[in-house]
């Protein structure tokens, strides 16, 4: 057996102003920083013996990590970060206030864009100067990788060779910590219940609020639980 704990980072300034974050740098809030620190003590508290941690490029889930993992008394685990666990990348969308867009493009369509499982919201110009092919961070990453925009669907297929190749080989050995974002732990979240496209639009991910999954070693769920139940969020069902 092997424990997995995945954490959505703690609330960012644009969660709190109400806007499409994705791949734009915002750092957390006081509150997100307090949240960030309540889910590495509820970490330590859990018991399990963390050896290794995986972050995104993005500063919120960063932090969120670091100063969970000083909770924990952990700030010497191996970490690595990887432009594959960002955040889904919100397109022309990124920036704006979602109460404003929906005024402008109708509920109906920005619901589309936000909670379909295969339409991407509309482009982000490479010429825009907060593009990702112009940030220093992601100047080995090859141009055509870097999107433009993405569906949960396009999150998926960049998350799950990460995982695969990267991840799931250190489950085998030990208990890993994921520090990252809604969409990027939903897409782990999918692959590992099994889910369909039905069902994972249904899964929410509370802010740093730890999910601690068993893994049997076939890397087969055979527990879950949310380690603040009073934040919880429903559960797929195990199989």
């Amino acid at each position: 057996m092997s424990y997995l704990a995945l954490v959505r980072h703690g609330q960012s300034q644009w969660n709190l102003e109400n806007r499409f974050t994705g791949w734009m740098d915002v750092n957390l809030t006081a509150e997100g920083e307090a949240q960030a620190r309540k889910a590495g003590q509820l970490l330590k508290a859990s018991g399990v013996g963390f050896s290794r941690a995986f972050t995104s490029l993005q500063t919120r889930a960063i932090r969120t990590l670091w100063l969970a993992l000083e909770e924990m008394d952990c700030c010497w685990l191996p970490e690595e970060k990887s432009w594959c666990l960002n955040e889904r990348h919100y397109g022309a969308l990124t920036g704006l206030d979602k109460a404003e867009t929906v005024a402008k493009h109708g509920e109906e369509q920005v619901r589309i864009w936000r909670r379909s499982y295969d339409v991407p919201p509309p482009p982000q110009s490479k010429s825009d100067p907060f593009h990702p092919s112009h940030d220093l961070r992601y100047r080995n990453v090859p141009s055509g990788a870097l999107p433009d925009g993405e569906s949960l669907a396009m999150t998926l297929a960049r998350v799950l060779p990460y995982w695969s190749s990267s991840i799931a080989p250190h489950l085998a050995q030990e208990n890993l910590v994921i520090s990252a974002h809604g969409n990027s732990l939903r897409a782990i979240i999918k692959h590992l219940f099994g889910l369909d496209e039905g069902q994972i639009m249904e899964v929410e991910v509370p802010t740093a609020n730890p999910l601690l999954i068993e893994l049997d070693g076939a890397l087969k769920p055979v527990s879950a639980r949310y380690l603040d139940s009073s934040r919880a969020q429903p559960l797929p069902a195990l199989g």
